[in-house]
């Protein structure tokens, strides 16, 4: 196991990444609305064959951390990630877009699984908390920021921008890494070792009726819904910043309020523990999780816009931490689960914009048809949580 002062590097590899990431990540669906006239339907397909390998590539990208070793994955993750943006400098035509972005985003998923093992691995129950709070404020401040001034560098270095700065970046972490191997040369075979002794869930885990390991299958399907309206947004909301006048920049400032509102439930949640396995603030944030949803998408005022980015957004924060922490803190393999719960993040990411799509190319003449669906589909998940929360009364695992 590291020293304690190393896990520091896996937070400054964490937000680099993060704001890479986020960039071409958030920004390839303005290339897409301004350079190839796609719409809602067109950038929502895309989001949804995104999400479809990331259900894939994150699965397996967590089963490579756990069997050959988290620093191999970060690796091959920034090979796969620095190789495809290059073609995206080259290549201008749609299809080569694509397969970019397809390679990419299996790419990257062999990065997360692996950090977010290294960040938890070899903590004990009091100490985990504190580092996923670290990790979880680390990456969502870089996403907000990357967010927010994303749209400035979009407008104003131009659209290529979006390719060749995340490459400087993962080269510079492939760099990182390569130094910091050569300081902290790892034993063989390259797997972080689990600790000796068997890990329990924290003490709060066993204050209720409900299971640990409900909790956490809870947590996993609130994530990927949550992701369903994640997902849903980013893919429209270069056409709602058209509908709103917005430039490119204006959009990134204005847009970027919930990612703030999920930076500051995860501040909260890491200082304050009393949501945990505590069902009633995780249903909570599924009710805000949709009324926050619909709100984004359907209104039209600036501050009720603004009021349901914030509820949006910190919903979003505590279904996430919620995932993260559970998956963590039940369970040994964390490289595993950590892909599991990258993975969930996938379903959801395909679903909603897949939905959202479908409802659209059905009923062309109402542009709220996809967030109507999306919202029904949201619903669908709250019915699903509260399943699960009563079979443990029954006595069904």
């Amino acid at each position: 196991m590291f020293h304690r002062q190393n896990k520091s590097f896996y937070f400054v590899f964490e937000g680099l990444g993060s704001l890479a990431c986020g960039f071409y990540g958030n920004y390839i669906f303005f290339l897409l609305r301004d350079h190839y006239g796609f719409g809602n339907i067109g950038n929502l397909g895309i989001s949804a064959l995104q999400g479809l390998i990331w259900v894939v590539a994150s699965w397996q990208g967590g089963k490579v951390a756990q069997r050959f070793g988290c620093f191999t994955g970060l690796r091959l993750g920034l090979i796969g990630m620095i190789a495809a943006l290059l073609g995206g400098i080259w290549l201008g035509s749609l299809v080569a877009q694509i397969i970019v972005l397809v390679i990419w985003t299996a790419s990257s998923c062999f990065v997360w699984p692996a950090l977010e093992a290294l960040v938890s691995e070899g903590e004990t129950a009091p100490e985990l908390p504190r580092q996923l709070g670290i990790y979880n404020v680390v990456w969502a401040s870089c996403s907000a920021l990357s967010y927010f001034l994303g749209g400035a560098v979009f407008e104003h270095l131009g659209y290529q921008s979006m390719f060749w700065l995340p490459i400087t970046i993962y080269l510079l972490q492939f760099g990182l890494v390569t130094w910091f191997l050569s300081r902290n040369p790892l034993p063989h075979p390259v797997v972080v070792s689990l600790p000796h002794h068997s890990h329990q869930p924290e003490s709060a885990a066993f204050q209720q009726s409900i299971k640990p390991r409900t909790f956490l299958r809870m947590a996993w399907l609130a994530n990927p819904f949550a992701c369903i309206g994640i997902n849903t947004l980013l893919a429209t909301i270069p056409s709602l910043a058209r509908d709103l006048h917005l430039s490119t920049t204006a959009s990134g400032l204005f847009c970027s309020v919930w990612f703030f509102a999920r930076l500051a439930a995860f501040i909260l949640l890491w200082q304050w523990r009393g949501w945990h396995y505590r069902f009633e603030w995780l249903i909570g944030s599924f009710l805000g999780l949709m009324i926050g949803f619909v709100g984004f998408l359907v209104l039209r005022n600036f501050w009720l816009l603004f009021a349901a980015q914030v509820l949006f957004g910190f919903s979003i924060g505590l279904i996430y931490y919620s995932s993260l922490f559970y998956s963590m803190d039940v369970g040994e393999t964390k490289g595993e689960h950590g892909g599991l719960h990258e993975a969930a993040m996938g379903a959801g990411n395909f679903l909603g914009p897949a939905v959202g799509m479908g409802a659209l190319l059905l009923v062309p003449q109402n542009p709220n048809a996809g967030a109507y669906a999306v919202s029904i589909l949201l619903a669908v998940g709250m019915v699903g949580m509260f399943r699960l929360r009563f079979r443990t009364r029954d006595g069904r695992p």
